[in-house]
This record gives C-alpha cells, sequence and structure tokens, in this order.
C-alpha cells in the first residue's frame, strides 16, 4: 500500500520516536544548504495536516524552481542518521535592499529545539555570509508556539496584516516580523557556527 502512496506524503511520525528530546539544549543537529534530492522529505514536512493553515505548501515544481533559483537559498537540518527533521526558505537574497524573507520554516517534531537552531543559523547565515540587513516574515496571528521561537531569536513584531489569507473558509491575519543585523544576538556568541 505504502507503493501507491507519494513518498512526499508518507506519515512521518515515526521522527517523533527518533528525535530526544533532551538533546534541544545540548547537541547540535546538522544544518547544511538543501539540494534538489531533499525536496521529498521538504515536502513531507510541509504535508503535515496541523501546518496547512500556519505554514502553507508548495507543488514540486514550484520548490524546483525557487530551489535552482539565485534569488532564493533552502536549508536543511538533518539527523545524524541524515533524516531530514526540519528545513528553512529565504526569499530575496539579490535585493538592492538587504532586505529578505523567510519564506518557510518547518519542523517534523515541533517543541524539540530544532526550529530554534534552525532559525538561529539561517539567520546567522544570512546576516554574515549574505550581508543582509533584515530579515522579515509574517506568520499567522494564531501560531503562538512560531512566534515565541521568533521572539527568541530577536525578532519584533512589526504590523498586523487584517485577514490576509483566506483558508478553510475563513479569513486569518497574518503578523509581520523581522530582525536587523544589529539586533541580532548570535552574531556575538564566538560559539555559533553555520
Amino acid at each position: 500500500m505504502a507503493g501507491l502512496i507519494p513518498e512526499w506524503k508518507r506519515p512521518i511520525e515515526h521522527m517523533r520516536n527518533a528525535i530526544d528530546p533532551g538533546r534541544a539544549g545540548g547537541s547540535v543537529s546538522l544544518i547544511r544548504r538543501a539540494v534538489q534530492d531533499d525536496l521529498t522529505a521538504i515536502m513531507r514536512i510541509e504535508a503535515i495536516p496541523a501546518y496547512y493553515t500556519l505554514v502553507g505548501s508548495w507543488s514540486e515544481a514550484e520548490h524546483r524552481q525557487a530551489l535552482s533559483s539565485p534569488d532564493a537559498a533552502y536549508w536543511v537540518s538533518t539527523q545524524q542518521s541524515g533524516e531530514i527533521e526540519g528545513f528553512c526558505i529565504a526569499l530575496g537574497l539579490r535585493t538592492e535592499h538587504r532586505s529578505v524573507e523567510l519564506k518557510r520554516i518547518a519542523v517534523a517534531v515541533p517543541g524539540v529545539g530544532i526550529g530554534r537552531r534552525l532559525l538561529s543559523t539561517v539567520c546567522h547565515a544570512l546576516f554574515t555570509e549574505y550581508q543582509m540587513h533584515r530579515v522579515w516574515l509574517d506568520v499567522f496571528e494564531r501560531n503562538d508556539r512560531a512566534r515565541h521561537v521568533y521572539h527568541s531569536v530577536g525578532f519584533r513584531e512589526d504590523g498586523l496584516l487584517r485577514e490576509a489569507v483566506y483558508r478553510d473558509g475563513a479569513y486569518h491575519s497574518l503578523i509581520l516580523m523581522s530582525v536587523l543585523d544589529r539586533e541580532f544576538g548570535p552574531l556575538s556568541d564566538a560559539s555559533h557556527s553555520t
């Protein structure tokens, strides 16, 4: 039966058991730039039902186009086994304004520190390697978990886009958030690496 379901739609529940919640404060995941072969795992994370109204998703063609664009960058967080446990997409790397959008960040198992490490590492790379001045994103107003993570890394709320997205028969508001290069705390942390 599993052969009839596209690989990216197969459940990832097994990852909950594979991730040690205790490592959130200790061991480090490998965070690297994504490649085309990572798209199946990225799309599998996007397909988590709870993420439909919180994160969104793209088709494989949209991902392939973005991943091959010089204006975009993808990062993945992997377990020691190599299995992808989260991803982040940045858009607008070639803007003259040095203001880049985090289009999407998602993890297979929330609440164990993977998203915070991934976000912090990606922001560090955007500010140091890409010389960005500002990193911004939008987040659903009711996504308290994500907002907490963004605040913990230094993001501030810039404003509200009232009822900007229509999903599941209702309008949803988005909060705009950003962090500037001078506000990003981990830049001064000598132990932080990308």
